[in-house]
């Protein structure tokens, strides 16, 4: 097949690519030329052809395959969060608050009865910016942040980053990551750039690699990091400020989307001098996932900016749901049961961590609705026996970055909701799922850690 590809600069030949692919002349699974071929062909250096293959792979369009060659990616979607479709398995890998600890918002709506809203009036109901200032206090520079309200804090991110960045942009997102944060810059033509994550949060020499490649953009979750568990501690937090201090025009994002459940403490990667930034943090955790909602404490310039990309669509969050979340947050009653909620995560978690490991499998609980355990082989050979034995769960290959690396070795377990029998149950099936998969296991398989 012959392919009509243009272009002297990187840019340009991924150009000519996308337009193929987006033509169809180029479909899912078609080969590409080989970098050296391309090179001569267009008469221009092979790394410039290596560059235009990587800015199409890291969005999502081309995958390589080592000696296999470069391909068109199959147009498969970023995994989502929730259960399962049409499985009549035992779903522990949903990542779902426990809905049991959902406040019951019928009292709270008897209470925010009002006069209509219209157009051209204030977009955030007076109460509850009174609060969300309040909630939001611990912002790097609260005394001049601005507060924006928006529908979720996946709307945030991608209107923080629509406002900020343009397509091909590099965007620096922790590896593993959170789905959502995934979807949100592949969609939007960005290039996701990993950043790897310990049990302290993001890693300093991973984020100082990817702002020494150029990034725009740094998306980041201060505490219960997705998938991991993991916290910024004081020090990574620090050194990570002191990193930053020498870009103060990249815009970081802080996805707090814990917050109230928490039982870590907030440390922020914003030092006080940063230029742009912006701190997000939603409601859906602890108030339900329907309750799309969330504050954005930023710099002013980010907040008008962010204001001008909510101007588009419809210009505000609805006044009855920002005025039922304001009734649910100021009810005692509720924030008991938001502190009992937290208390119960963090329980359960570790006391399914401890089950583990008397198993045999160690475990350790870090901060959020999950858990992230580390297994001897390959994660997707554990999860096929586990399904065997009626569960389903959710392995590390979801959350990583770059899909034509080594396999991950990485379960993420949601298991708070299972009560004791059950919890004994799932961790003696993951016990014999391992040993199962392990006598099945080629030796190479066995020296992956992901």
């Amino acid at each position: 097949m012959t392919l009509d590809i243009d272009g002297s600069s990187a840019s340009e030949i991924a150009l000519s690519l996308r337009g193929l692919i987006e033509r169809g002349s180029l479909r899912a699974g078609d080969a590409l030329p080989p970098v050296r071929s391309l090179a001569e062909q267009l008469g221009v250096n092979r790394n410039t052809v290596v560059s235009a293959y990587r800015q199409l792979a890291q969005g999502g369009l081309l995958v390589t395959r080592g000696r296999g060659g470069t391909h068109v990616a199959e147009r498969s979607s970023v995994p989502q969060e929730g259960f399962a479709p049409d499985s009549v398995l035992r779903d522990v890998g949903t990542g779902n608050p426990d809905p049991d600890l959902i406040p019951d918002p019928t009292r709270a709506l008897a209470r925010i009865a009002g006069r209509p809203v219209l157009y051209g009036e204030p977009v955030i109901d007076p109460d509850l910016e009174s609060w969300a200032r309040e909630w939001m206090g611990d912002a790097p520079a609260a005394d001049s942040m601005r507060i924006t309200i928006t529908s979720g804090a996946a709307d945030a991110v991608e209107r923080l980053l629509a406002q900020a960045l343009t397509r091909d942009d590099g965007v620096a997102l922790e590896d593993p990551c959170f789905l959502a944060s995934i979807h949100t810059v592949r969609l939007g033509g960005y290039r996701p750039m990993p950043v790897p994550v310990d049990d302290e949060g993001m890693t300093v020499e991973g984020l100082r690699a990817a702002l020494a490649e150029g990034v725009r953009a740094v998306v980041c979750t201060p505490r219960a990091q997705n998938p991991t568990g993991a916290s910024l501690s004081a020090r990574r937090a620090a050194d990570l400020r002191e990193l930053l201090a020498e870009h103060p025009y990249v815009l970081v994002i802080e996805d707090d989307h814990f917050s109230m459940l928490s039982r870590r403490p907030y440390h922020s990667l914003i030092g006080p001098g940063h230029r742009r930034w912006a701190l997000i943090r939603s409601v859906s955790k602890f108030l339900g996932p329907d309750m799309c909602l969330a504050v954005t404490a930023s710099d002013a310039h980010t907040a008008d900016r962010l204001a001008m990309r909510l101007t588009p669509g419809t210009t505000w969050v609805s006044h009855l749901l920002q005025r039922l979340v304001h009734a649910l947050v100021t009810d005692e009653d509720v924030i008991a049961g938001i502190e009992r909620a937290g208390e119960h995560y963090a329980r359960r978690n570790a006391g399914f961590a401890a089950r583990l490991t008397a198993h045999g499998v160690p475990a350790e609980a870090g901060d959020g609705l999950n858990l992230w355990v580390r297994v001897p082989v390959r994660a997707r050979s554990v999860a096929e026996q586990l399904m065997r034995r009626g569960w389903l769960a959710r392995i590390g290959d979801d959350f990583v970055l770059n899909a034509d690396g080594e396999p991950s070795m990485r379960l993420r377990l949601t298991v708070h909701d299972l009560d004791d029998a059950d919890a004994e149950q799932l961790a003696a099936d993951v016990a014999a799922a391992v040993r199962a998969a392990a006598e099945q296991a080629s030796p190479r398989d066995a020296k992956i850690d992901r």
